[in-house]
């Protein structure tokens, strides 16, 4: 399952992201433009494999906002039969590895600048304010997002 996992976003934020991965500016993202996200948030997949679960070459606006949901986000309901023991470690893991992409220097803990950083790499930093963001998850105010805050973060809708 792929859980890349990027804060819950704004429709706007969502849209300018669009915006910015449509570099052609068809109003359509392409596989392409798709395997180029997942590959700046660390998950590597090919075009064909993409294609397989897309079943289709690009996505409109409302696609890609259910794509974001359903795979970035990892909001699926797959393996309804599973425990919620069970269910719960999976999603932890998909978590660990989600806050692994924005932990660049493997410290275990998520700065601004690295949060910049990842952003600046999605094409969403111009318009998202990293210290209100951090200000708003940084429970314990040491200026970092650690995995229990970051958890807290991305389970936030």
């Amino acid at each position: 399952m792929f859980c890349v996992t990027m804060a819950s976003l704004s429709t706007s934020d969502v849209q300018q992201m669009f915006n910015s991965l449509d570099q052609n500016k068809d109003g359509l993202l392409s596989l392409d433009e798709l395997v180029w996200l997942l590959d700046k948030t660390g998950v590597h997949v090919s075009e064909d494999e993409l294609a397989y679960l897309v079943g289709k070459e690009g996505l409109d606006f409302d696609e890609f906002s259910y794509f974001y949901d359903m795979i970035l986000l990892g909001n699926n309901n797959v393996g309804n039969e599973k425990n919620d023991e069970v269910k719960e470690e999976e999603m932890d893991k998909d978590l660990f590895k989600a806050f692994k992409v924005f932990d660049l220097n493997g410290d275990g803990l998520i700065s601004p600048q690295e949060l910049q950083s990842v952003l600046w790499k999605l094409g969403m930093w111009d318009n998202l304010d990293c210290d209100r963001i951090m200000s708003k998850y940084d429970v314990n105010s040491d200026g970092f997002v650690d995995f229990s805050e970051f958890k807290s973060m991305m389970l936030a809708h």
